[in-house]
């Protein structure tokens, strides 16, 4: 029994080492033993000006060049009528988007009610197209049977007269592109903000002027560089990426790696026609989407789903920089000469709030990451949130969780630390009979089983009942590192944010603290090495909590003050001291 629990003891140390040595790694540069390389950390750099829309051959969507902040102020139109675009900025009560006339495309969103980590007298910025950052959303159009032709993300739009800020007491904000014609066609393209929403209406008509008929496809794609957001950890990672849903395929996150290992004529790792489903941009707390809603009636309007990488020149260094696109291609159908039609489609772009992504879109919600133990951290948040509706914090809110954990599991915890006092009583027993017999190990092997069967003391049975409850305490892990109601979420003085690391950091020493108070209670283990062991792991554990986001701190806090409580006054019980 005791080599099984240095066994269990050794897996369990080991693991975490190895854990560090790989986070680490992540932290400086070096590929995961658990996934693909990190995208390297190329800046994207605005593409030179006058470059053309390119298309991905055979496939037709728009490929992810990055649009031009550089671009002429004026370019001809099919028309031969000069168009000029500019810039213009939308305040709502909670964002502030930045649209450009070139595409009419959304470069730049702001949260105003989202303060940056790093500088809370500024806002988090989502979109974002600058030397070192992209990630903007783009619409267009393309022939049906593939190829340029018809406006896109890269032709000059009119942007119309109009209000810029939501007004007082108005509910929506709308924000209208007119494109010139291009191969006959014209697109106009409307926003609508509305107000307490993260969500934008986005109304493409599609007039055709020419005196042929015409069968365009509208595409809708995010496109941003392959970097992490500012503000991770190197000791535990949350996913970037881009992800698709359908009813079939369900939810799909799709890595960088993935899209720039992809050759022209490989199958992607995502399905590629639905007429379900969605796409989105995906990052810690934030995301993005273009949503669709079901056609009326119950038809089904049929989408091409694509993934595309493209390398981008930057102008000051030389370098390549690589560019990601996630998007979906929807047939408008035959637009007669003389005719127009309407397709109106949301874009979504804010915190991953559970409760308002779900009524947004089906499985919209899967956004936010919860890890392998999905199935009881949904339940945990909910009752979180619950709990954060009678206290009215979110730090007494964590701490009341897991209290309610721990009488939940009261009866289980008393027969882990019955068993753990137990040994601790033995324990001089055990130790005066080892070293007796430290020249026969075979004799005091049976000698140490003979002592566990006249006490009923399972050597195990302090690490049993804890491991059936490492589930439920790791999926509440998840559940305070993913949920964005932590950021910016202030506890008790000197906790502003339960989302940053603790300033002073007070909770991650009294963390330590409280770890090597847990390892004097229990039982000294016979063997030296595991002996020092078991007080070298919490040390070990404790240099992550230094750089772990408060509410998490709080949280294992919090697990560790109940646990001491309860093993002493059990100890106290069975008179060990």
């Amino acid at each position: 029994m005791t080599d099984i629990r240095r066994t269990i003891l050794w897996v369990v140390f080991s693991a975490s080492l190895f854990l560090i040595w790989d986070a680490w790694n992540k932290h400086n540069g070096q590929p995961s033993f658990f996934g693909p390389p990190r995208p390297s950390a190329t800046s994207h750099a605005p593409a030179s000006p006058g470059s053309a829309p390119s298309l991905l051959p055979g496939t037709g969507p728009i490929a992810a060049t990055a649009p031009t902040s550089a671009a002429p102020a004026a370019a001809p139109a099919a028309s031969g009528v000069a168009v000029t675009t500019e810039k213009v900025t939308i305040t709502t009560d909670l964002v502030k988007a930045t649209l450009d006339g070139r595409g009419g495309e959304i470069d730049r969103v702001e949260f105003l009610k989202q303060a940056d980590p790093f500088d809370r007298k500024r806002n988090e910025v989502l979109f974002d197209e600058t030397p070192e950052r992209l990630y903007v959303a783009q619409t267009g159009l393309v022939p049906a049977a593939g190829g340029s032709g018809l406006p896109n993300h890269h032709t000059p739009m009119q942007l119309l007269p109009g209000p810029r800020t939501l007004a007082p007491g108005a509910d929506s904000l709308d924000v209208k592109f007119e494109s010139p014609p291009v191969g006959g066609v014209k697109l106009v393209k409307t926003y609508t903000f509305h107000r307490d929403n993260y969500v934008i209406d986005v109304k493409h008509e599609v007039v055709n002027d020419s005196a042929a008929a015409v069968d365009p496809r509208l595409y809708f794609q995010l496109v941003r560089d392959g970097n992490a957001p500012p503000g991770g950890s190197s000791f535990y990672s949350t996913f970037t990426g881009p992800a698709i849903y359908t009813e079939s395929g369900k939810f799909k996150k799709i890595e960088f790696k993935a899209i720039e290992k992809h050759e022209p004529g490989d199958k992607p790792e995502h399905e590629t026609n639905a007429d379900n489903g969605w796409i989105a941009m995906v990052q810690h707390y934030f995301a993005s989407a273009w949503l669709i809603d079901p056609p009326a009636g119950g038809a089904k309007q049929t989408r091409e789903y694509f993934t595309t990488k493209a390398d981008v020149d930057n102008p000051a260094t030389g370098a390549k920089a690589h560019v990601y696109s996630i998007g979906m291609l929807v047939p408008l159908g035959s637009i007669a000469p003389g005719q127009s039609k309407t397709f109106v489609a949301k874009l979504f772009a804010g915190p991953q709030e559970e409760d308002k992504l779900s009524v947004l879109a089906p499985g919209l919600e899967l956004v936010k990451d919860y890890g392998i133990f999905k199935i009881l951290a949904e339940p945990l948040f909910w009752l979180l949130t619950q709990l954060h509706k009678v206290l009215g914090n979110w730090g007494w809110s964590i701490v009341g969780l897991v209290v309610l954990l721990k009488i939940a599991f009261y009866w289980l915890n008393a027969k882990a630390y019955g068993s753990m006092a137990k040994m601790k009583a033995i324990n001089p027993k055990i130790m005066e009979m080892r070293e007796r017999l430290k020249d026969k190990p075979q004799q005091m092997q049976q000698e140490m089983m003979r002592i566990y069967r006249e006490e009923k003391v399972n050597p195990l049975g302090g690490c049993l009942p804890i491991v059936a409850q490492m589930p439920f305490f790791i999926s509440l892990y998840w559940v305070l590192l993913s949920s964005v109601e932590m950021r910016n979420a202030p506890w008790i003085g000197w906790i502003t944010d339960l989302s940053a690391k603790d300033p002073f950091f007070i909770l991650p020493l009294l963390m330590t603290g409280t770890s090597l108070l847990q390892t004097w209670l229990n039982p000294t283990p016979p063997d030296p090495v595991q002996a020092r062991m078991m007080w070298i792991m919490p040390l070990v554990f404790s240099v992550m909590f230094f750089v772990f986001p408060a509410g998490l701190v709080l949280y294992w806090l919090t697990n560790n003050i109940l646990s001491i409580a309860q093993q002493y006054v059990i100890n106290k019980r069975l008179g060990v001291t």
